[in-house]
């Protein structure tokens, strides 16, 4: 039972999430998250053409240039999703400090939460997560699920 994650659902609407890093990672990460919030922020000089589309859309904010601390200290929620290890690192010692929620994709000793495969259905959300051990299980899992909603709950009307 040791470091299990425990699922909470939490309205994350209204919570100033950043996301350092520009990279596909990033980029699923903030797919994810435009699904439940209004409030995110990169932080990257570079981004994949999906999150420049968003800034540009006005869905995300893009603060192109590299990461300092101060890029976090008013955020209620950070990623860490950048290729240089000394950056999460830092990242990570300020969002302790600070007590502020973190996740460095990097390094799931450093989250303190996963993010799940979600499937969406009608009013319905549902997580999948393995606690960061086994991505291809839950990807596996997620489709089973979503096909048996796809499937099960069309024909029954429910």
């Amino acid at each position: 039972m040791k470091n299990k994650k425990f699922p909470l659902y939490i309205d994350i609407t209204m919570q100033k999430i950043v996301v350092v890093g520009g990279g596909k990672i990033a980029e699923r990460r903030i797919k994810t998250l435009l699904e439940f919030a209004d409030n995110v922020v990169v932080v990257a000089p570079e981004v994949t053409g999906f999150i420049q589309d968003m800034a540009q859309d006005k869905k995300v904010i893009w603060k192109k240039k590299k990461y300092d601390n101060e890029d976090i200290k008013d955020a209620d929620i950070v990623l860490g999703a950048t290729n240089d290890e000394e950056v999460n690192n830092q990242i990570y010692r300020v969002c302790k400090e600070k007590k502020i929620l973190v996740n460095i994709s990097s390094d799931q000793n450093k989250c303190d939460f996963h993010f799940p495969g979600i499937i969406q259905y009608n009013e319905v959300v549902i997580g999948v997560n393995s606690g960061g051990k086994n991505h291809k299980q839950t990807k596996i899992l997620r489709e089973k699920i979503e096909d048996f909603l796809k499937k099960g709950c069309e024909t029954t009307n429910e």
